[in-house]
């Protein structure tokens, strides 16, 4: 599916679907509420992946974000969603049969929802489930990762205690989605290690 051709799901306060609208068009200087999903990747180590977004992004060029985000098209599952993201942003897919994927998908923060105003003016109003996924390279010796340069221009493995800390000093340089979820992700994380 082409960006161009891509929906988003409109949603009433209340969180219930009422329309669609196009993508290409519905990030405005009064954004309505939306449908939309935010996934934290993790390798094996417990290194969590961060993407500096494209120069080119719409909303918060060049920023700091969590490892890959979208929107599910209507009728479009979740899983199926972040599958086709996880392919678009990083060049990765689903785990399966030894090839590079992600596994351990799951919704982490299934209620998180927000509402930003970048410095254009432009609005982000989602209610923005959080997944985490963990990283499954088909090697050792190999990351698999090829970011899709439109979406992504850098890349980075972090420990999570060092990006929160990061978070807390130069929030200007992360995405306000990124400053709101991995916070309540890392608590949410460590009450279910308990």
């Amino acid at each position: 599916m082409a960006a161009s051709d891509e929906q988003v799901v409109l949603l009433s306060d209340a969180g219930n679907p009422i329309g669609v609208a196009d993508k290409a068009t519905v990030h405005t200087l009064s954004t309505p509420l939306h449908l939309a999903f935010s996934c934290h990747v993790f390798d094996r180590a417990g290194r969590i992946l961060v993407t500096r977004r494209a120069l080119s992004k719409r909303t918060w060029p060049g920023v700091w974000t969590n490892s890959f985000c979208g929107h599910p098209a209507p009728g479009e599952s979740f899983e199926d969603a972040l599958v086709r993201r996880a392919s678009d942003e990083l060049g990765i897919g689903s785990s399966g049969a030894g090839d590079a994927g992600l596994a351990s998908v799951e919704v982490v923060l299934p209620d998180f929802r927000y509402r930003a105003v970048d410095a254009t003016g432009i609005v982000e109003n989602e209610i923005c489930p959080v997944y985490t996924a963990v990283f499954t390279p088909p090697s050792a010796a190999s990351d698999a990762l090829q970011p899709n340069p439109d979406e992504v221009a850098e890349w980075q493995w972090s420990e999570p205690a060092a990006l929160l800390a990061a978070i807390e000093a130069t929030p200007w340089a992360f995405s306000p989605w990124l400053t709101l979820q991995l916070p309540a992700l890392m608590a949410a994380r460590a009450a279910l290690a308990a």
